[in-house]
């Protein structure tokens, strides 16, 4: 999947990031969401599995942008 397929949700200007390419959650077009950040090793996931760290600034403004 190409980037250009997704909905960028966050980093759209107003954040810590602006419009850098940073720490962003992006919806894919079958409604499932994709978490750019940092790559933590907080423990091991299961294969096939990542884990990625984001602050919660940018998780709250995916969710204004969804209007949960």
């Amino acid at each position: 999947m190409a980037r250009e397929e997704l909905t960028r949700l966050t980093g759209t200007g107003n954040g810590e990031c602006g419009k850098d390419d940073c720490p962003n959650v992006y919806r894919t077009a079958s409604g499932s969401i994709i978490v750019q950040g940092n790559i933590s090793e907080a423990f091991l996931p299961p294969a096939g599995e990542g884990l990625v760290e984001i602050p919660e600034s940018v998780l709250r403004e995916a969710v204004r942008v969804l209007g949960w």
